[in-house]
């Protein structure tokens, strides 16, 4: 299979880990017999740099050309990085948000699943960890907060500001949907995630949510209030199968999920449109500190890629190749030095990537 990619490295440490995901990539093609053919494509503040504009129209056609795309990280330090004495509009986060509406990116697939090498790292009870987890998180994307109309001003020398919380029923369904399917692939449990006490469009949010279930009658679901959500991923989150949130409150929990993992890091994830494309990239952030450096981790990216075999090309043989490998080498005692322990084998960015390459090719 021919497979093209958009790739899009981005800022910090996104370059690095990138590369690593295509030498796994690579890999992939040469024992399976696919090929991987990239081309590149600014976004974030690289693209500010040199055009002035963190994406470009052209760039978001050289995306929608491709099969699917391969992302880093986007972004950089907000505290000295003239990118943030732009406006909002003109800031790198800026590009994230308008390459998902153009590929019509609504639905966000964030696994967290405790590896059994990493228990050690999960900052929960020892009986927590032990018990591991094993969930998704499905976040729309493309609605709600963030995409709300907004508006900064003065009144009677006061300055106010807004943001508005809008959804459609149509938009609803769709996210529902898809969550019910990858639900029923899995343990088949739906937890809905809303504010219905307090919002109205948690109460739409329920409502649509419901219905749609009516038509997935072997998957369970439930509501839970989402600060409730918040501490039972504390408390016990093996209880959850498949999270259905909406866009600010997914970023929230699937924020929270990563960090009892035991390291961000390790975090895939997917945006899906209405079709087989999607667009894959870590959960992490750029990490400007570290750039360079060859200390970042790059298996959330190596994994994201894995995910896009998966999910865009069908080829799930290859996918479950990516992710033994992973789970090879950390048995192997590798580790990159977020997540370090004693008596471990710490290794750079390059070196985890070797590594993982290496276990792809001795599955031949």
């Amino acid at each position: 299979m021919k497979c093209n990619l958009a790739v899009i490295s981005g800022d910090g440490i996104g370059p690095e880990i990138v590369a690593q995901a295509k030498r796994v990539l690579d890999a992939i093609g040469e024992v399976y017999g696919h090929m991987f053919c990239y081309t590149e494509v600014l976004m974030g503040g690289c693209s500010i740099d040199v055009h002035g504009v963190p994406l470009t129209e052209e760039a978001i056609l050289t995306a929608q050309a491709a099969d699917a795309v391969l992302m880093g990280s986007i972004g950089g330090n907000t505290a000295t990085s003239p990118w943030y004495q732009l406006p909002p509009e003109k800031r790198p986060e800026a590009g994230l948000l308008k390459i998902r509406k153009s590929l019509g990116l609504f639905a966000n697939l964030r696994p967290a699943y405790l590896y059994e090498e990493l228990k050690h790292a999960c900052p929960l009870k020892e009986e927590l960890a032990n018990q591991g987890f094993d969930m998704m998180i499905m976040r729309e994307l493309t609605g709600g907060l963030y995409f709300g109309e907004r508006k900064t001003y003065t009144e009677n020398g006061v300055t106010l500001a807004y943001d508005t919380l809008t959804y459609s029923e149509n938009e609803i369904r769709r996210i529902a949907k898809r969550g019910f399917e990858i639900a029923r692939k899995r343990r088949k449990k739906v937890t809905s995630v809303d504010k219905a006490n307090v919002l109205d469009s948690s109460r739409l949010w329920r409502k649509v949510v419901e219905e749609v279930a009516k038509d997935y009658q072997d998957v369970e679901l439930e509501h839970m209030l989402v600060d409730n959500c918040a501490m039972q991923l504390v408390k016990d989150p093996s209880q959850f199968d498949v999270i259905l949130t909406e866009n600010m409150f997914g970023d929230i929990l699937s924020d929270e999920a990563s960090m009892i993992t035991g390291s961000i890091g390790m975090l895939p994830s997917a945006s899906l449109n209405e079709t087989k494309f999607g667009l894959y990239e870590p959960s992490g952030g750029s990490a400007p500190d570290i750039a360079g450096k060859n200390i970042a981790n790059p298996i959330a990216t190596i994994l994201s890629a894995a995910m896009m075999l998966r999910y865009t090309f069908d080829l799930d043989k290859e996918a479950d190749a990516v992710e033994r490998a992973v789970k090879l080498v950390l048995k192997k005692g590798y580790r990159t030095g977020d997540i370090m322990s004693e008596g471990k084998i710490q290794v750079g960015t390059k070196e985890m990537g070797d590594k993982i390459v290496e276990e792809i090719k001795n599955q031949k």
